[in-house]
């Protein structure tokens, strides 16, 4: 009946749910083009399109040269600290007073070196210096420094290649010690050595005790972090270096070494456990120093510098 679909309760009816089926309708634009069919690697749903996503990813992934690591920014607490800090030459960005501290000769030498370079004093109150610090025994002073800002492993051969002379390199393998990294990049800057690679985990990084250790040194002699360290020595070998490890059973003694005119890399272990065995087996030739005593060793700060005295004889 006319108007029945008015009334309370009525059902109104169209085609198939769809008021636009009839003459032309769903069925003409179902018949319209959809232009030309997208490239496979502009298909999100195709393997070539799969295929690109992951390697931009990948290349994305890849450490960029001299960008910083590690985030947040470190305190140095302490007068003492503060001093060597600053003869250190490290970066400080700022240097923090607590309001009414006495003035000591320590303090007294802060202020002049911080004018000397410049650096801001800022004054604030104990509960906020206790709260910079997280706790520690400031003194009333204490510095900031930045993250460090490590270069890319092939920076390394760079600055080698720049200066016309053969790569030498250290790495360090399963050094936890920051005092000890520091001392490694003390030695390197004594000995003309290009750079310092160190793995990304697991290992001492260039905290602000590295820093002090190396007296200076680390604003010098660049510091390159690998997130494998084994891929890294292959790709130096691939490079035309010849890896070589610090082992106490090494083949041969570090006095007969004859690849130390050559690009080289020298790969130093911790005192404890040595090289890895994965390393160790990547080296092309493992090096022990004569000893006096079998059961004596060095640490790898005095290992590095040994080796690399030597080195650096045969480079003369």
């Amino acid at each position: 009946m006319s108007g029945n679909s008015q009334r309370k309760g009525a059902i109104k009816r169209a085609g198939k749910g769809n008021p636009t089926a009839g003459s032309g309708g769903r069925v003409r634009r179902g018949l319209e083009g959809k232009g030309p069919t997208p490239k496979a690697k502009d298909r999100p749903n195709h393997k070539i399109y799969k295929q690109k996503q992951r390697a931009e990813k990948a290349t994305s992934a890849r450490p960029k040269r001299r960008v910083a690591k590690g985030g947040d920014s470190e305190w140095v607490a302490g007068r003492n600290s503060v001093v060597e800090a600053l003869r250190a030459e490290m970066p400080v960005t700022s240097l923090y007073v607590v309001e009414g501290t006495e003035r000591d000769g320590r303090l007294r030498e802060v202020f002049a070196l911080a004018a000397d370079r410049g650096l801001s004093l800022l004054e604030i109150s104990r509960g906020e210096m206790d709260r910079l610090t997280g706790g520690a025994v400031h003194q009333g002073l204490a510095a900031r420094i930045p993250a460090y800002e490590y270069a890319h492993p092939d920076d390394l051969l760079d600055s080698a290649s720049k200066s016309g002379e053969q790569p030498l390199i250290v790495a360090l393998d399963s050094v936890t010690d920051p005092r000890n990294l520091g001392a490694v990049v003390r030695s390197a800057a004594g000995f003309g050595v290009h750079g310092v690679l160190i793995p990304e985990r697991r290992a001492a990084q260039m905290t602000a005790s590295a820093w002090k250790t190396s007296a200076g040194a680390a604003a010098r002699v660049p510091v390159a972090q690998a997130v494998n360290l084994v891929r890294q020595l292959k790709a130096y070998q691939d490079a035309g270096c010849m890896v070589i490890g610090l082992a106490a059973d090494g083949d041969v003694s570090l006095p007969d070494l004859e690849l130390a005119t050559g690009p080289l890399v020298v790969v130093v272990g911790s005192e404890g456990k040595g090289l890895g065995r994965l390393v160790a087996e990547t080296c092309d030739m493992l090096v022990s120093i004569p000893m006096a005593n079998e059961l004596e060793s060095l640490n790898a700060g005095v290992a590095a510098s040994v080796a690399l005295y030597s080195i650096n004889q045969a480079r003369a």
